[in-house]
């Protein structure tokens, strides 16, 4: 059984739509099937070789780095980061574990890290040393835009002895046959065919918010416009933000998804990959949607109570589905149940979120009902 040729033009058609209508400037999509990718296409100011920045759909890539590392017996994720980063313990963090930072559940959600700070491992080093936790580490969840994943970089650069930006080439993308996507060097022609970010739309009324998601305005947050058009810097998509600077094809970041599945090039260790992509360890409530956060080391799991369209999943994928989200819309997942992959990336910077959150849903809706019936 394969995809179904009709319900494939349909997603198309929907990711083409909000382009035609001058919504977005571009986007990219891409699906994965049996270890390839099988659709790839592109709309408006972009071909199938423009780069998109993927923002938080980076977290897994810099996650599947670590499960690398503990799949060789060098890294104990239950263990205190403290032990890896001695740096990091000051100001009572001893008890954080690399576990916490991977389940977004280490306490210090808020905590920034920005240029200068980030360009030196000495200014990120004394930005942990800074920061305070909000409350103890593994008693709640609440989602860290970038710090976790900076205390993460740090750890793989401590275990496997090299920058965390070549870590992650050497241990998963590489031999995952994506290249280069975390830490792209400044020089205009390694930069050359990356889209701007662009800022577009209109923000929805208090009134639109509250008919879709119950409150009248959103919580503050690190992710704002300025800081996504901030990622169209050369110097900014150098440093390699390991929770959000991922730059890539959608075709790749589908592939990724493929290799998660099936693994034929042997990556991960069996069982790490296994626990990665299918074991909840984080079922606190989302402070959002009060909803459980169903986390993985690294990842979320579409779950099967219903709400997995909150998750970034849509209404049809399996409950086994996993994945990760980014700003902008952007979308990444793969689906054990029905082997399918997908991905799509905009430069789009939508200020209406409703319609974003909705354009997310409905292209996993039809992405993950894409295999044909008969």
């Amino acid at each position: 059984m394969g995809v179904s040729a009709a319900k494939l033009d349909d997603l198309l058609a929907r990711a083409r739509c909000e382009v035609d209508e001058g919504v977005l400037p571009s986007c990219q999509v891409a699906v994965g099937l049996e270890g390839e990718v099988i659709a790839f296409e592109a709309f408006g100011d972009a071909t199938t070789e423009t780069r998109y920045s993927v923002f938080s759909c980076t977290k897994p890539l810099v996650a599947s780095t670590a499960w690398v590392l503990m799949g060789e017996g060098r890294l104990d994720v239950t263990r205190p980061v403290a032990e890896y980063v001695p740096e990091f313990g000051a100001n009572d963090k001893q008890a954080v574990t690399v576990e916490h930072v991977l389940l977004h559940t280490s306490g210090f959600p808020s905590a920034t890290l920005m240029p200068p700070e980030w360009d030196t491992r000495e200014g990120r080093l004394a930005a942990f040393a800074g920061w305070t936790l909000k409350w103890e580490p593994g008693t709640r969840f609440e989602y860290h835009p970038t710090s976790a994943h900076w205390v993460l970089a740090e750890v793989i650069e401590r275990v496997a002895g090299c920058d965390f930006r070549d870590a992650v080439q050497q241990l998963v993308t590489d031999p995952a046959g994506l290249g280069r996507v975390l830490g792209i060097p400044a020089e205009p022609e390694r930069q050359a065919g990356i889209a701007p970010m662009e800022t577009c739309g209109s923000p929805a009324t208090p009134d639109e918010l509250e008919a879709a998601i119950g409150v009248r305005k959103l919580p503050p947050s690190e992710v704002t416009d300025a800081a996504m058009l901030g990622f169209n810097l050369p110097e900014v998509r150098e440093v390699g933000v390991p929770g959000a600077g991922g730059v890539m094809r959608t075709a790749e970041l589908a592939l990724f998804y493929q290799r998660l599945l099936h693994d034929p090039d042997g990556i991960w260790d069996p069982t790490v990959l296994a626990d990665g992509t299918g074991t909840v360890r984080n079922s606190f409530a989302d402070p959002l949607f009060t909803i459980p956060a169903n986390r993985t080391r690294g990842l979320v799991q579409a779950g099967g109570d219903g709400m997995s369209f909150l998750r970034g999943f849509g209404s049809s994928v399996s409950p086994l589905a996993f994945g990760h989200n980014g700003a902008a819309g952007q979308v990444a997942w793969a689906d054990p149940g029905s082997g399918l992959s997908f991905a799509y990336a905009t430069n789009g910077i939508d200020a209406n979120v409703i319609r974003q959150f909705r354009r997310g849903m409905s292209l996993s809706t039809r992405a993950g009902a894409l295999m044909a019936d008969d």
